[in-house]
């Protein structure tokens, strides 16, 4: 499978994206605000669960991508 940086690109913003979103409901449901004022340990939270998700996210994108890969050239393989 050839390189792709439009696909690359594209999964790699879905994936920081959609990690995002779920590091924040997830702090939401915890009680964390990451719109609180200042940076107190609600907020730092909040903001520590957006990164975390962000960044697994991009992972699980990447892992994605390196399983198509395997899986095309496995058929072609065949």
């Amino acid at each position: 499978m050839q390189n792709n940086p439009l696909l690359e690109g594209l999964s790699d913003a879905v994936g920081f994206v959609g990690g995002a979103l779920l590091g924040f409901w997830i702090g939401r449901l915890l009680g964390l605000d990451i719109f609180a004022p200042g940076y107190g340990n609600t907020s730092m939270g909040a903001i520590l669960l957006v990164g975390l998700g962000s960044g697994l996210g991009v992972k699980l994108a990447r892992m994605w991508r390196a399983a198509q890969a395997a899986k095309a050239t496995k058929d072609s393989k065949d």
